[in-house]
């Protein structure tokens, strides 16, 4: 394993963010859209780089809509911020001042019976005010309309991935060195977010299952203390340069069972299936079920766990989902998580996933930490 601390990646560019809302002007177009409404969040740091120094009630949106220029509305007091971001140039900014009709500003920005797809995460107040202001348009949330928006990404963002795949491998390969035995759950995730950020992360999450929890895909890490015999599942990641990672490995402290170690290994030998099985023109179905036909095989598919993935990038969680329903054929560029897992009930789990590019040639992991099942003490 590389000990070499995952550098963070050059900032994006003016072309980046360029290409990015052009594209996804062509995908609005060709559904039918008039435009798409982007508010702050996720969608609006990923397509033009501008991230509200703080969440406020003032009105943020850019417009993106074919034959326009890309537009960027802002309160009058947040353009300096927004003129000093990387993607500033590739946009229009225009302002409105408090005490000024925020969606009077907005209107001239829209269609008067456009219908749009909007961010998820935009306020009701907004979306409100924007009907109000303008009552024959329609709208309809990216994630229903547009739902694969952000699933191929360019050799940048999959860069940065990688970068936070690596940074997650090294505080893995640290905490198997901490003592795991008469410790709490939540001393060890304590220490799992303090790796995390000691290797770049600005935002962790982590969750510790042990014993019979590890079973249980809702366990929050809580006070029990590990002791000899535990299988632990360790889950956890976070945002690094605004990318994710999301990284899924399952210890075991003092020497395992037979079974346990079985059980294991059909779990890596599920994922190794699905993995193989990444390529352009796959579907998510596919993936899905090769990786349950191995636990099937090995007799435990009533254990096996709900998906295989799921897609990811400046969200941990998006489309397209490694289901036994999602027909989503996979194409360059998207990435996601592949995973196999078996719980179970009363007994203990056993995870492992990782995230996952797809290539022209195939799959490529974007994080390597070790898969085996690690004794810790």
């Amino acid at each position: 394993m590389n000990d070499t601390p995952a550098p963070f990646p050059a900032p994006f560019t003016e072309d980046d963010y360029a290409a990015r809302m052009a594209r996804a002007v062509r995908e609005a177009s060709g559904s039918g859209l008039a435009g798409l409404l982007i508010t702050p969040g996720p969608d609006l740091v990923r397509l033009c780089g501008h991230r509200p120094t703080a969440t406020t009630e003032r009105l943020t949106l850019l417009v993106l809509a074919p034959g326009s220029e890309p537009r960027l509305l802002v309160p009058s007091v947040e353009r300096p911020d927004a003129e000093a971001t990387a993607g500033a140039d590739a946009v229009r900014i225009s302002d409105w001042r408090d005490g000024q009709d925020p969606y009077a500003a907005a209107t001239g920005l829209l269609l008067p019976n456009g219908r749009y797809g909007v961010s998820d995460t935009t306020w009701a107040v907004h979306l409100l005010g924007l009907q109000e202001a303008l009552p024959l348009t329609t709208y309809r949330p990216l994630s229903v309309v547009l739902p694969l928006l952000h699933a191929v990404k360019d050799d940048h963002e999959v860069a940065r991935l990688a970068a936070a795949g690596a940074a997650a491998d090294a505080a893995y390969k640290e905490i198997l060195s901490v003592r795991f035995t008469g410790r709490r759950e939540a001393d060890v995730a304590a220490d799992l977010d303090r790796l995390l950020r000691a290797h770049g992360h600005s935002e962790v999450f982590t969750a510790v299952a042990s014993g019979r929890d590890s079973a249980d895909p809702h366990h929050r890490t809580g006070e029990r203390t590990l002791r000899k015999g535990d299988m632990v599942v360790l889950a956890f990641g976070g945002l690094r340069s605004g990318y994710s990672s999301h990284t899924t490995r399952t210890l075991h402290v003092g020497e395992p069972t037979p079974e346990e170690r079985t059980v294991h290994d059909t779990v890596r030998t599920a994922q190794r299936t699905a993995f193989e099985a990444v390529a352009p023109g796959a579907t998510c179905q596919e993936i899905d079920r090769r990786a349950r036909r191995v636990i099937e095989e090995a007799g435990y598919g009533e254990y096996a766990a709900e998906r295989t993935g799921h897609g990811i990038g400046v969200r941990p969680h998006e489309p397209p989902y490694l289901t036994g329903t999602d027909t989503t054929s996979l194409v360059p560029g998207m990435c996601f998580s592949i995973g196999s897992g078996v719980r179970l009930p009363g007994r203990f789990g056993v995870r492992v996933a990782d995230v996952v590019t797809c290539t022209e040639d195939g799959g490529r992991w974007l994080n390597e930490a070790d898969r085996a099942l690690a004794v810790v003490e």
